[in-house]
C-alpha cells in the first residue's frame, strides 16, 4: 500500500472514530433517557423537514416502514407527535409535531449544544476555525 493510500486509510479510520466519539458524548447530553435515538432522530427530522407521511420519514431516516411505524406509535403514546388524514390519500396519514414534540426537539438541541459550547469555549480561535471548515466538510461528505 502506498503511502498516500495509508494516510487516506488513516485518515479515514481516525475521522469515523472521532465522529462516533463526539456523538457517543452528545447523546449522553440528553434531557430525557426514555427516549430513544431512532425516536430522537426521527422527531429532529419532522422539525428539519416537517410533517410528513410515515413512509417518507421511513425513507429519509433509511429504515424500513415496519421499524418507523413502531418508533411513530411511541412517540404518539408520548404525545411528541400526531397522526392527521392525507389530504389527498385516505389510505396515507400525515405525521407532524405537537406542541410538545417542537418544545422537546428544542430542548434536546438546546442541552447537546449547550455541552458542546462549553467544549469549544476551551479551544483557542485556530482550532475552532479548523473545525469550522471541518464541519463544513463533514456536512458535505453526509449529504452525498
Amino acid at each position: 500500500m502506498s503511502d498516500i493510500a495509508e494516510r487516506e486509510r488513516t485518515l479515514a479510520s481516525r475521522l469515523r472514530l472521532a465522529v462516533v466519539r463526539l456523538n457517543r458524548r452528545l447523546r449522553v447530553q440528553s434531557s430525557d433517557s426514555k427516549i430513544t435515538l431512532s425516536q430522537l432522530s426521527a422527531l429532529s427530522c419532522l422539525h428539519k423537514a416537517g410533517a410528513m407521511t410515515p413512509g417518507e420519514l421511513a425513507a429519509k431516516e433509511g429504515v424500513q416502514p415496519p421499524s418507523m411505524t413502531r418508533v411513530i406509535a411511541a412517540l404518539e403514546d408520548a404525545g411528541l407527535v400526531a397522526r392527521r388524514a392525507h389530504p389527498t390519500d385516505g389510505r396515507q396519514a400525515i405525521v407532524e409535531l405537537t406542541d410538545a414534540g417542537h418544545r422537546r426537539i428544542e430542548e434536546e438541541v438546546s442541552v447537546r449544544e449547550r455541552w458542546l459550547d462549553q467544549q469549544l469555549a476551551d479551544l483557542d480561535a485556530e482550532e475552532r476555525t479548523v473545525l469550522c471548515r471541518a464541519a463544513e466538510i463533514i456536512d458535505r461528505l453526509a449529504s452525498r
